[in-house]
């Protein structure tokens, strides 16, 4: 019996034929930094972990710990450290973004007491920074990205013309996961958005 064949895809980005890296807007023919710059992340890997009630705590305790925090994430927050990211996404439900945990040992999340779901094809992550951000992402997202009330770390669900959406502070920028179906338009939306201010896409 012959051996079976491993296929590879390569994933395509949902962006594939309109993503220009460049400057744009009224930064075109400015010799200065972008005041916004747009970057899409390749290559997502997010997994969604689902606890129950009666597991949650359990969960929450080892997912968090294996990310680097000494206690259980609150609502809306996230821990990061050398291997990736959690986020707290909704009252049972975390993400997490990168390598998932080694999941051994005294700190292993048993089968009976959550369930892994791969859905890095599900989302696009665009990465958004520079002076105007802020201003950019206020234009569409109802909240209140302060840094008083917006810190890094900070996670938040949202809708951007009508398609949920959620936002994440990271060390990098602000994350923005969006459903690849709706990924180009609302791609559209942003740097349509941005062209007032100049924007760059890398």
């Amino acid at each position: 019996m012959a051996a079976s064949k491993q296929i590879q895809v390569e994933r395509q980005s949902a962006l594939h034929g309109h993503y220009e890296a460049g400057l744009f807007g009224l930064q075109a023919d400015r010799e200065q930094s972008a005041a916004i710059v747009l970057q899409e992340v390749l290559n997502l890997s997010l997994w969604q972990v689902a606890a129950w009630p009666d597991t949650y705590k359990s969960v929450a305790t080892k997912i968090s710990k294996a990310y680097g925090s000494k206690k259980p994430l609150g609502p809306n927050k996230s821990a990061s450290n050398a291997g990736g990211s959690v986020l707290r996404v909704e009252p049972l439900k975390f993400w997490v973004i990168g390598d998932t945990p080694a999941n051994k040992g005294k700190d292993a999340i048993a089968v009976d007491e959550a369930v892994w779901v791969d859905q890095s094809h599900s989302r696009t992550q665009l990465r958004i920074t520079g002076e105007h951000a802020v201003t950019l992402l206020n234009q569409f997202l109802p909240l209140d990205l302060r840094e008083s009330q917006f810190a890094v770390g900070d996670v938040a669900s949202s809708a951007l013309h009508h398609v949920g959406v959620t936002l994440w502070r990271s060390q990098e920028g602000y994350e923005l996961f969006i459903p690849r179906g709706f990924a180009l338009a609302l791609w559209e939306v942003l740097i349509e958005g941005a062209a007032q201010y100049g924007y760059e896409v890398i």
